[in-house]
């Protein structure tokens, strides 16, 4: 089997720890390999506070999909997320030296490297600058203005801040666990990538990922992300409530929730009643699923109206205007019942479940295409997605190195037959493969993690 068409994401949540190996089929869908997955023991609300139970979750997982795929995994892209991630607004320009010259790739650089230079909280890094709409010499709501002429460049930005210790920390665990950090991805963006349509992206939609202990927002307009933020609140939150509101164990509630849980408590009827099995030879415990369905909803409508409020503090128009295709929910939080019902009622806007099955194989297992591996099928398509570009600009290398070779052979003859001195090959410079924001951003990090070492 080929390695280099091979990719694995690896979702280091609070709950699980999920390892994904996947490649492109020849009709361009992805086919999973093998599906890995750990119980996730170190993480706390999408932070690591374990390093060494970290590990030994994340090898559990890599062992499992290495199983499961039959191959040797080295490499990974690693999600980041966590209660530690913020974003903000921000605008910035540059005026450059000569205004007779095109607008390129160069300038978009120095004006990006220029919002890398704000000053932030102790212990905060700027982790991504992604650019919205850009102005030239005051000519606005310009998407491309590479090929432009102009003097002044401006742009707005969102930029997405972490605390640098957090995703270190993850960085350690990668490398710990002998394996290679290929690419870093915000799992907001990963998820986002796996369940939104670009029709979505571009008439607004908002992305809820309701993982076990986050809730990660992203917000996209026009193609292009607008707002991200992380909800320190996720399903993990809704289980302690049950265990504590039921007097159960933390795994009785868990499996409630799962089973019998439903965010809509006029579902059920008063006389409906679960049995759990009592502690060492203690009676069982009968519990209502009416009362169980109140917990579980008190709690859900809590996270929804966190999440809502950050919805509506994107933009100053009305949301319901600007999100034309609504919300839609994935990760595992998502197979609550009767969810997507509340958060239409909630918000009064249009929801979907997100299903990664958009971008997978036909005969793919039932269980791949579980909102639960949302983040961890992104990751693999983003891995992929990388892989393929650098293949491509590799392959322009070799053309444009192949017809150098042939020209310099073609003057070589015409140099014998006229007897001339033989002239140098021409010195056309073969133009480095041009990186992406994402992996100009994945490489600085990976160096700051070498140096940190």
């Amino acid at each position: 089997m080929e390695q280099q068409n091979i990719a694995v994401g690896l979702d280091i949540g609070t709950t699980k720890i999920v390892a994904m190996v996947g490649r492109y089929n020849e009709y361009g869908k992805m086919e999973v390999l093998g599906i890995g997955k750990s119980k996730s023991l170190g993480v706390h609300r999408g932070v690591v506070n374990n390093i060494t139970q970290t590990i030994q979750s994340i090898q559990q997982a890599i062992q499992e999909s290495e199983s499961a795929a039959g191959i040797k995994i080295e490499d990974v892209t690693v999600g980041i997320a966590g209660q530690h991630i913020r974003s903000l607004q921000h605008s910035d320009y540059i005026v450059r030296n000569d205004s007779e010259e095109v607008i390129d790739g160069a300038d978009i650089e120095n004006l990006c490297n220029q919002v890398h230079k704000l000053v932030m909280l102790p212990g905060e890094e700027i982790l991504h600058v992604l650019p919205q709409e850009y102005k030239v010499d005051g000519q606005a709501e310009i998407n491309e203005p590479i090929g432009m002429y102009g003097g002044r460049l401006e742009a707005n930005f969102h930029v997405v801040v972490g605390q640098i210790t957090s995703i270190r920390n993850i960085g350690r665990c990668v490398k710990s666990s002998g394996l290679q950090l290929s690419g870093i991805t915000l799992e907001p963006l990963a998820s986002a990538n796996a369940v939104l349509s670009q029709e979505e992206k571009e008439a607004g939609v908002a992305l809820i990922d309701i993982g076990g202990g986050t809730t990660d927002l992203a917000i996209f307009k026009d193609g292009i992300i607008r707002h991200t933020a992380v909800i320190p609140f996720g399903g993990n939150v809704v289980t302690e409530d049950i265990k504590e509101g039921c007097s159960i164990i933390e795994k009785q509630a868990e499996l409630l929730k799962v089973k019998f849980g439903s965010a809509w408590p006029g579902e059920n009827k008063d006389n409906e009643i679960v049995s759990i099995p009592g502690l060492r030879g203690r009676e069982p415990k009968e519990i209502s699923l009416k009362n169980l369905s109140k917990i579980i909803h008190a709690r859900v409508v809590e996270i929804i109206e966190l999440v809502f409020q950050e919805v509506k503090n994107y933009g100053h128009e009305s949301t319901k205007k600007q999100l034309i295709a609504g919300i839609v929910l994935t990760g595992g939080g998502a197979q609550l019942k009767h969810l997507k019902q509340l958060v239409e009622y909630i918000t009064g806007m249009d929801t979907r479940i997100g299903y990664p099955n958009e971008h997978l194989a036909g005969d793919s297992d039932p269980e791949t295409t579980s909102p639960l591996y949302a983040t961890a099928v992104g990751l693999v398509m983003d891995n992929l997605e990388a892989k393929k570009r650098l293949e491509e600009e590799t392959k322009v290398d070799d053309e444009v190195e192949q017809s150098l070779e042939k020209e310099t052979a073609k003057a070589s003859e015409i140099a014998d037959e006229n007897e001339i001195e033989e002239p140098q090959a021409p010195s056309r410079p073969i133009s480095a493969p041009k990186k992406g924001m994402l992996e100009r951003w994945a490489d600085k990090f990976k160096e700051f993690l070498d140096n940190a070492e």
